[in-house]
């Protein structure tokens, strides 16, 4: 993974001094609310319902076993002993004190992790495929490329203060694991004709309140042109976004209001003046990715035979290697989830005790490295299939083998409100109920891949708008409610959820989805998924089942 030099590490140092400074100014009252406010979502600092909350990055989801135990030290020391794991692949702390957070930032920078820019009006940390480098359908590992695009965007001048916050997503897989069309910019390493390997660049993605999926502005990208296109994108949305309305203010309204073709006429001329001062040297290229190189790999790894002997004599652990790992590019070795969905937990939470675990678990097993995905797990990605046995064991015993990744209690799940202070709706509740009605495994793996997203408000933290299910909070004169949507995902096949009807109470959510899967179960065809089923039927079946209607 990258390794800060002393440019990386000075600016890090100087940015958490400067933020003491600006914390103690506040206290002090020397700086207004107001004021303070803009630099302290600079710094990853909100103001939640209950406490400040911290969001940490974690750059395209990559986090050493030393970085992890800095994170279980910290939930230890300033926090209620536990951290939350985002849809974005970056950290958060829901309880610490204000006066405290510039010491928390402090030792985060001690292993080159930092908050800053993961709020506010700016570049956000930018988010990749969890399985990069390790994926069987890789064109080209995209991790360099996110850390070109990090070092870009870090304090960049220019871009400090934009219309709204902007996010970017690389993939270079086939198949797409980082909702590249749900983001500001999404880029697709891809082969041209003549097999040379470039970016597609989408622009205009996004969810919230106005879920859009995002559109080809450029096909194919030379690598050298990579940041001074998104420089350009970038100069003309800080020139034409709109200001006035925070609810129009995301670049996809600007492009779905200028048209795609506009857009990308405004974006070409910016281009044409600044490509070649912004061109990246192949040198430059190079030196990103030494950075990310290949692990020592046992190449007779798959000559063990341990490995069958423990399927043969072990049922829970081949179910937990069906759900919860997947095939590696390397023979003999399989990418292990570490499951932060068990029935037990908000989803997405992780004790102090877990995380130095896991901490360990990855300096014995995976090359002392882990990886956040957007649905709120972890991954150790380079495990020998000779130690997953093993490794399954430690896990469990950790309440982290829960046999459910891709499954209907793989839920991903925000705050809502019992942290939240923008949340309409509560989310941990409810999530927990749906998981406790849905507790037979059997009954769930029969399911198969399955998708519910679940948010408390139409920021959609949580992605409900992509969904295979969706579940939207809102709320009805102070009463709880949510919409339900059917249909949604964030993959290839991107597509927004349709509405399945009015708003259901908070005590009926729970038997709305249990009807859903019922239907599902009831229309299905051999091995169909139920996108697939979807698809094919509409949302009249469901619809008339959950609502008693013709």
């Amino acid at each position: 993974m990258y390794q800060y030099n002393i440019i990386d590490q000075t600016l890090v140092n100087e940015r958490v001094a400067q933020f003491r400074r600006q914390t103690e100014q506040y206290l002090k009252g020397e700086l207004s609310e107001d004021q303070f406010r803009a630099l302290r979502l600079r710094n990853g600092l909100y103001i939640q319902t209950h406490a400040p909350m911290l969001r940490i990055a974690v750059p395209y989801g990559l986090i050493s076993s030393n970085q992890l135990r800095k994170l279980a030290h910290i939930a230890r020391t300033y926090d209620k002993s536990y951290c939350h794991v985002t849809t974005r692949q970056n950290i958060q702390f829901n309880w610490p004190k204000l006066e405290e957070v510039p010491d928390i930032l402090a030792e985060l920078a001690e292993v080159q992790m930092h908050a800053i820019q993961t709020s506010g009006n700016c570049m956000r940390n930018t988010t990749s495929d969890h399985l990069a480098g390790v994926c069987v359908d890789e064109i080209e590992d995209p991790r360099p490329y996110c850390e070109l695009i990090r070092q870009w965007t870090t304090l960049h001048p220019e871009f400090d203060y934009l219309p709204r916050k902007f996010k970017i997503a690389v993939s270079g897989a086939l198949h797409d694991r980082a909702a590249t069309q749900f983001h500001d910019i999404g880029l697709h390493l891809v082969k041209n004709d003549a097999g040379e390997i470039g970016f597609k660049v989408l622009v205009g993605g996004g969810l919230g309140r106005t879920p859009i999926i995002g559109q080809v502005i450029k096909p194919f990208l030379e690598k050298k042109h990579l940041l001074s296109y998104l420089e350009a994108i970038l100069r003309i949305y800080n020139l034409f976004g709109r200001r006035d309305n925070k609810y129009k203010a995301r670049i996809k309204i600007l492009v779905k209001e200028s048209g795609l073709e506009k857009f990308s006429q405004l974006v070409e001329q910016e281009w044409l003046i600044i490509r070649e001062n912004l061109a990246l040297t192949e040198v430059q290229i190079e030196n990103i990715k030494a950075h990310f190189t290949t692990p020592q790999y046992d190449f007779n790894a798959d000559e063990d035979t341990t490995f069958d002997l423990n399927k043969q004599q072990n049922p829970a652990f081949t179910t937990w290697l069906k759900q919860n790992t997947t095939d590696h590019k390397v023979s003999g070795y399989s990418a292990a989830f570490v499951s932060l969905k068990a029935p037990t937990s908000p989803p997405g939470d992780i004790s102090d005790v877990q995380l130095d675990a896991v901490a360990d678990l990855a300096d014995r097993y995976s090359f002392g490295e882990i990886r956040s995905t957007h649905r709120q797990n972890l991954i150790l990605a380079d495990v020998k299939q000779a130690d997953l046995f093993e490794l399954w064991q430690k896990l469990d015993a950790l309440q982290l083998a829960t046999p459910n990744i891709g499954t209907a209690t793989d839920m991903i799940c925000c705050p809502g409100l019992d942290f939240c202070s923008l949340a309409n709706a509560g989310s941990i509740g409810v999530a927990k109920e749906i998981n406790e009605a849905l507790d037979d495994i059997d009954y769930i793996h029969d399911i198969g891949d399955l998708k519910i997203n679940m948010s408390g408000c139409m920021n959609g933290c949580a992605h409900q708008s992509v969904g295979h299910i969706g579940i939207l909070g809102v709320d009805k004169k102070g009463t709880e409610w949510y919409q339900i949507t059917l249909g949604g995902s964030s993959e290839n096949q991107a597509a927004i959820g349709e509405r399945l009807g009015p708003a259901v109470a908070k005590n009926e959510v729970t038997k709305a989805i249990t009807t859903i899967l019922d239907v599902y179960i009831k229309q299905r065809r051999e091995d169909e998924s139920f996108l697939d089923t979807v698809k094919r039927v509409g949302i009249s079946p469901f619809k008339e089942q959950v609502y008693g209607t013709n």
